[in-house]
Order: structure tokens, then sequence, then C-alpha cells
């Protein structure tokens, strides 16, 4: 099993083209899983806060300059490039305002995954991911209205239930278990990034299988809104290594790039109902969600090799003049 595992999660970007092609041919197979979204995210948060305890979380804690680091780039030039992105690809209307939207979005609750095969500061991503998503009913309704005019009615029970059931009590759970029975869990510290590449997995399925209809149905129009994702994820990733300016530790690096780049697509289509909008505002973060989820995982394998290529040691020769 642990074989398996440590396969999964070493080829996981293969694994990730060919669910992405599956779920577009056989969308079924994602619909049958689009209602356990938001189960599959919880038990993801789960596996990953596994792998750190109390202590790790409290070190995090002492530093909360991080944090507004974190808030000042996820909130910041993020919606910015939004806003740009929109207006280059997709000129006005519904779709350019719904990529406005998306650059204002909270970080992505499955960016702690991607932090840990990266070798990142998992409970430093747990924790701002947890805090971008609290702040998110007032940051992003002040963005949106600054940026576009438009008014954005705040969905309070739908980012309350994904703070607290899908963030924070599988977090706390996780956190808890690894603190009280440590050398247990430690045993299999190996395994957890298999196990969460796998859900991960699941979760692409789902989010392609019930959006197959949708990206299909625009023909060749679709390859326009991919790229306007594409866009704005490149330079997500970009921006989060802006974290350069003031940290130089390699983990944090790692985990500002995930946490800037990969944003909560979910809670787009929520406001866009809440407020009444077009639901084609919400088409944007449906194609984003599908890129970002095949971008991360080739940036994290990146990231791990680059940490782990030998160095090749030289010997130098004198010779007698």
């Amino acid at each position: 099993m642990k074989k398996l595992l440590l396969f999964i999660e070493s080829k996981l970007i293969w694994f990730v083209i060919v669910v992405a092609v599956v779920g577009l041919v056989f969308p079924i197979l994602g619909e049958f899983l689009g209602s356990s979204i938001g189960s599959l995210l919880a038990l993801l948060m789960f596996v990953i806060s596994l792998t750190f305890d109390v202590h790790a979380v409290q070190l995090v804690l002492n530093k909360p300059s991080r944090q507004i680091w974190a808030l000042g780039l996820v909130y910041g030039p993020m919606s910015l490039a939004g806003l740009l992105t929109g207006r280059i690809f997709l000129g006005s209307g519904s779709l350019a305002a719904g990529q406005t939207l998306l650059g204002t979005l909270p970080t992505d609750v499955s960016s702690p995954l991607l932090v840990l095969m990266a070798r990142g500061n998992v409970a430093l991503a747990a924790v701002l991911n947890a805090v971008n998503t609290a702040l998110s009913p007032f940051i992003v309704p002040l963005l949106f209205l600054w940026l576009t005019g438009i008014q954005l009615e705040v969905p309070l029970g739908s980012i309350i239930f994904e703070l607290v059931m899908i963030v924070l009590l599988p977090t706390v759970v996780g956190v808890c278990l690894r603190t009280k029975f440590s050398q247990f869990f430690e045993r299999y510290d190996s395994a957890y990034a298999g196990l969460g590449s796998i859900v991960y997995l699941l979760i692409l399925l789902a989010v392609i299988g019930t959006n197959a209809e949708t990206i299909i149905g625009y023909g060749w129009f679709a390859f326009v809104i991919a790229g306007a994702a594409l866009s704005l994820n490149l330079i997500g990733y970009l921006v989060g290594m802006a974290s350069r300016i003031f940290t130089t530790n390699r983990q944090d690096i790692i985990t500002y790039l995930f946490t800037v780049s990969k944003k909560e697509f979910s809670i787009a289509a929520a406001f866009v109902a809440a407020s009444g909008l077009p639901s084609e505002m919400a088409i944007p973060a449906a194609f984003f969600a599908v890129i970002q989820m095949i971008t991360s995982p080739l940036v994290a394998k990146i990231l791990y090799q680059s940490e782990n290529i030998p160095t090749v040691k030289t010997k130098k020769t004198y010779h007698n003049q």
C-alpha cells in the first residue's frame, strides 16, 4: 500500500491529466461525486492536518506578520490581476465581471496538500487558508464593488459552513489526534501526501464532471476562458514569489506560492447566486478550478525535485609548478 501511495504522489500530474480527460468524456462519473465535493474537501483537510501538531500551529500564530503579508498578496495584486485578465481576454460583460470576482476570492481549500507535496510549511498553509476564508465575506464584496461597481450579497451561510465544516473542524480534529498520538501518526508520514492525492483526484473528477457540459458548450471560446484562467493562475505564482521580499525561508515561500495562486472557486457560485447576478459570472471560476488543479501538482513536483537535486562534488587537482 505504501508503494502504491508513493507512486500516486510521484505521478500525480499524469493522473490529473487522465482524470481530466475522463471527466470530460464521461461526465456522469464526476456528476455522481458532485454532491460530495464538500465532504471530499473536508476529508482532504483532515488528512493534511495529521501532518502537524499544536506546537507547529503555535509557531505560526506567534508571527502574525506572515498572515498580514498573505492577506495583502491574496487580495491585493490578485484582485487587480483578475480585473486585468478579464478585460484582456473577455472584454466586458458577465464573463469579464466573473473573472474579476475570481481574482478577489480567498485561497483554495486544497492548497495545504500542494504545500505538503512541495515540502513547504503545511501548518502555515492551513492557518493562512482558514484566516483568508474567514475574512472573505468582508473583503470580497468591498473589492468587487470598488473594481466593478457591482454590489454583492454575502452568502454567509455557505461561507460559514465551509469555514467550520470543511476547514476548521477537520483541521482541529486532525491536529488534536496528531498531538495526542504523535508516535502513532508519525509512522504514516510518508503516506499522507499519497492519500491526499487520491482525494484530490476525486475532487478533480467531481469538478470537471459537473462542469463538463458548460465547458464543452462554449466551443472554441472555451479556450479563451481557459486562457484567462491560466493567465491569472500564472500571475498568482509570480505574485507568490514576491514573498521573497520579506522571507528567505524556502518552506514559507512555497506556502505563499500556493496560498496566492489557488482560488476557492466554489465561493464564486455562492456569491453570484446570493446576489441574483447572471449565472454566467460563475463560469470563469469553474474553468479556473480545472486549470489550477492541473498546474499546481506540476509546480509542486518541480519544487520538490529542485530541492532534491543531488550536488556533485568535484575534486580539485593541484599541479606542482
